[in-house]
């Protein structure tokens, strides 16, 4: 089953989606993910990554080394993780994602018959075969691979989880060592036997794994994690003065106690990224770090930072003991670390609970 190509190109030249698209929206922004240094990855598309990369063991048991990365690097060079396209909440992408058809025309780089397997039930054509969804899957070798990943009882290439789930069956192979550099070559050459194919996405592999580097999350789970990741995903988002909201970065206002403007900024403060990062788990938070504080069951600050647990919001007061003067608020993510949007002209990034001044306790809400 696994000796056929896992999407459409058996050949020196790529035919992926970020080729050559036959129908679709053009990337007008409003795809663009939230994030840091996978800003340009949806935040629906970074979790069906992440969870097809959880998932992947219970079809492919012996596989080692599926990491959510490896996935991401794929869905860049074949379709720029769907940007552009509507992401509905249980992972559907609309309007669909078609390749070319492979007439052997020529067009967008083809030039080998592929003869029609499915009627059109996936690529919209019984003329001939095309790549479809996020992963640019033949639906020959769908057929194969194809997981409901979402448990909807069908297993489509238009789904971002059953793509990536797909997608993590195919490149395991029957049991494949990811961390092996060139079982990891052979996994992407099903993609396209190429050298240059497997460097550009190694390259965006390589590039995700840095964004993805964070603490042990071994035992965090549920909504915890949740919220932990989502704050996590965020690094690199510039500080905005009075910017984020639940749906994520956004502009600013006008001015910051240093007198440096939000108003063309778009990012978080400090409120605005725990706000947005518990929204992820259905939980709304008053905008303001002073008022957060009056959310959940409080810990004092004098039970010391080794009483916070991962998920913990963090404050900082300029009066400790005194809420009223809380100023700030990062997202505990366990070994002293926290989520933090620090001051104007930084990042979203991780920093140690105590480089804030006036540590004033924290707040759990989960």
């Amino acid at each position: 089953m696994f000796g056929a190509v896992c999407c459409v190109a058996p050949i020196a030249d790529s035919v992926g989606a970020n080729v050559a698209l036959a129908t679709g929206a053009q990337d007008d922004g409003g795809g663009i993910a939230v994030g840091g240094q996978v800003a340009d990855i949806p935040p629906r598309m970074l979790a069906a990554y992440q969870n097809a990369a959880r998932q992947v063991g219970k079809h492919v048991p012996k596989c080692q080394g599926m990491r959510w990365p490896i996935l991401a690097g794929i869905a860049k060079v074949e379709s720029n993780h769907a940007v552009g396209r509507s992401i509905a909440g249980n992972g559907d992408i609309r309007p669909r994602i078609y390749g070319v058809l492979l007439n052997g025309s020529g067009a967008g780089g083809n030039t080998t018959v592929f003869p029609d397997t499915d009627g059109g039930r996936w690529d919209g054509t019984a003329a001939g075969e095309r790549a479809v969804g996020p992963f640019q899957f033949l639906p020959s070798t769908w057929d194969g691979v194809g997981k409901d990943a979402n448990a909807d009882k069908t297993a489509d290439p238009h789904n971002a989880d059953d793509a990536a789930l797909g997608a993590a069956v195919c490149l395991c192979g029957n049991g494949r060592d990811l961390t092996s550099q060139s079982q990891l070559r052979a996994a992407i050459f099903q993609y396209n036997r190429s050298n240059a194919y497997f460097a550009n996405v190694r390259g965006w592999i390589d590039q995700y794994t840095a964004a993805a580097k964070s603490p042990a999350m071994d035992n965090v789970t549920g909504d915890v994690r949740t919220v932990v990741e989502a704050a996590l995903a965020q690094r690199g988002v510039p500080y905005s003065w009075g910017g984020g909201t639940a749906r994520g970065p956004s502009t600013g206002i006008c001015c910051s106690p240093s007198g440096k403007s939000g108003a063309r900024i778009k990012g978080f403060d400090c409120s605005g990224l725990t706000t947005y990062a518990y929204a992820q788990a259905g939980i709304r938070l008053p905008r303001t770090a002073a008022a957060q504080a009056g959310v959940g069951r409080r810990i004092p600050a004098s039970a010391g930072t080794s009483a916070l647990k991962p998920g913990d919001l963090v404050f900082y007061a300029y009066a400790p003991g005194r809420d009223s003067t809380i100023y700030h608020v990062g997202i505990y993510v366990g070994s002293g670390q926290m989520v933090n949007a620090p001051r104007p002209g930084t990042v979203v990034r991780l920093d140690a609970v105590d480089a804030m001044s006036g540590y004033a306790g924290g707040a759990r809400l989960l």
